[in-house]
């Protein structure tokens, strides 16, 4: 039996430059880190015992006798992928899915680590992020970006840069007293709101060409984001203030990132005194990320009280495996 643990991740800036068809023309980079909420992926051989030799667990139960026959994409592409059979898989996480955190690339990265360590292969991080993205983009042929999947296996406060040439991870170092006043200062909000990424994604493909100077510039705005970090004499509350003016230059480039109940969330927000903000992931819904000082904390908070806050601290571990027993698979054993 292998189970993995793997963060979630929120995303700060230069969210849409990590598309493959901006990036290998343009070049891209994101700001993003990972918190202490996860979800934890178990899979094991399935026991010969059963009218069925495969049971998928997640929001629902599958029991299928064929791989070909499970109806969840990545779960099904990547036993394919991986020559998986005979396996009971079960997925539980910290925070619902489709709330734009990344959970569907944090759950790809955690399988196929589960499935290497079943088959008794070791994959490095950058090799899960690689697996975890083929999974998604190729196998799958869902739009999206790039940044997720790296975040979800690295873990940490990282910059991650992109070119035609693949991508490249670099912790963002700042001081420890630094870190935990950014950490202190973000307020997270779920909004009740979820909808498939993929559905936002897709209009951000069309949206690529015709908005490509708004990209260039939310591409710029990553270096001037990094700056504030590290830069001592910076005022960290800027911080704040950029991704205020980064959520409303993405919300020009493609509309489907907000409505109206989260522009009034968000309006509300600001009026009680955040610095800045963004709804987390594609937009669409979700949960709605603000940065506060903290003269204003328990205002904004009162103020957003028929929304559920959800505590939490940065994280540094990035995927990992929690439990690791060797097995045979009982089929082949059988067979022997």
């Amino acid at each position: 039996m292998v189970i993995t643990k793997t963060p979630f991740r929120m995303s700060f800036f230069g969210g849409g430059t990590d598309f493959a068809p901006f990036y290998k023309e343009h070049g891209g980079s994101v700001i993003s880190s990972t918190f202490d909420k996860y979800c934890y992926v178990s899979v094991r051989h399935l026991p010969p015992y059963f009218d069925y030799t495969n049971e998928i667990v997640y929001s629902k139960t599958e029991r299928v006798n064929d791989v070909s026959q499970i109806e969840h994409p990545a779960v099904r592409n990547a036993m394919q992928f991986l020559d998986m059979h005979n396996l009971h898989l079960s997925y539980d996480a910290d925070l619902p899915a489709r709330t734009g955190l990344g959970t569907s690339s944090s759950f790809a990265v955690g399988m196929m680590s589960a499935f290497y360590a079943l088959k008794g292969k070791y994959r490095s991080k950058k090799q899960l992020a690689q697996d975890a993205i083929y999974l998604e983009r190729v196998l799958c042929k869902e739009e999206g970006g790039e940044q997720d999947q790296i975040a979800a296996s690295y873990g940490g406060l990282n910059r991650i840069d992109f070119s035609s040439d693949g991508f490249t991870v670099r912790p963002v170092v700042i001081s420890p007293e630094r870190k935990k006043a950014l950490d202190s200062n973000l307020l997270l909000f779920f909004t009740g709101f979820s909808r498939f990424s993929f559905e936002v994604q897709k209009e951000q493909i069309i949206a690529l060409k015709s908005k490509e100077k708004q990209l260039e510039e939310l591409l710029s705005l990553v270096d001037d984001a990094e700056e504030i970090l590290v830069d001592r004499t910076k005022d960290l509350y800027d911080f704040g203030r950029l991704l205020d003016h980064t959520w409303k230059l993405k919300r020009g480039i493609n509309q489907s990132v907000s409505n109206d109940s989260i522009d009034a969330l968000y309006s509300r927000a600001m009026k009680a005194g955040s610095l800045g903000g963004k709804l987390l992931g594609a937009g669409g819904g979700g949960f709605l990320l603000m940065y506060v000082d903290d003269n204003h904390k328990e205002s904004v908070r009162k103020e957003l009280s028929d929304l559920l806050e959800v505590p939490f601290h940065f994280e540094e571990g990035g995927t990992r495996i929690l439990y690791y027993a060797t097995e045979d698979d009982p089929l082949k054993r059988n067979n022997c």
